[in-house]
């Protein structure tokens, strides 16, 4: 069962259809203790930074996703859900972050449109990337976002995007992957990202 986390805050039914239509089965969870019988975790998220990751503890959510990771499970974040892997954001102030991956979260200067709305190209940058299996470089995919994540842990970035500047649109470590894009909103290139996740062991 792919478990979707549901703090309060997220694209929830639209990644849960995404997944159905590909033959999955995906569950919305709000209890914590679901994460120790889920095979695959998603991290969902629309909104601010700081009301998501009080979203997260407020639920319970934040030691069991930690342990998930770290026990080798396929973790998939989306959008605000890669974002929160970060250490920290300045999104309306500072606020800290899983610290999953060691960065921050910035805005996007004011030279071009904030926030970034719609299609945009994603070029590969670590090869051999189990999501991106059958996924051309350069492929398109929708991005609804203010900000964007910057890390000195260059290992880590598996796809950039440009939009007034280069940033970081995927990273992947072993289990643990995550989007700044909407794979389910992004059509057949996204339905077939989400399908190489659910197959991912």
């Amino acid at each position: 069962m792919i478990a979707i986390v549901d703090y309060g805050m997220g694209n929830l039914q639209s990644v849960q259809k995404a997944f159905a239509k590909l033959g999955a089965t995906a569950e919305i969870i709000t209890d914590a203790k679901k994460i120790k019988t889920a095979s695959h975790i998603v991290l969902p998220g629309v909104g601010a930074f700081a009301d998501a990751m009080k979203g997260l503890e407020q639920a319970g959510f934040i030691d069991s996703i930690l342990l998930a990771i770290q026990s080798g499970k396929p973790f998939l974040g989306i959008c605000l859900g890669l974002q929160m892997l970060f250490t920290e954001s300045n999104e309306c102030g500072r606020y800290f972050g899983l610290n999953i991956v060691p960065g921050k979260v910035e805005r996007f200067l004011d030279s071009v449109k904030v926030p970034q709305i719609g299609w945009n190209q994603i070029q590969q940058t670590k090869p051999g990337n189990p999501l991106l299996f059958g996924v051309p470089d350069n492929a398109y995919v929708y991005f609804v976002h203010s900000y964007y994540v910057i890390t000195d842990s260059q290992e880590i970035i598996a796809a950039t995007t440009d939009y007034g500047i280069t940033f970081t649109s995927m990273i992947w470590k072993d289990n643990l992957f995550a989007t700044q894009f909407h794979p389910e909103k992004s059509q057949k290139i996204g339905l077939q990202i989400l399908a190489n996740f659910a197959k991912i062991k």
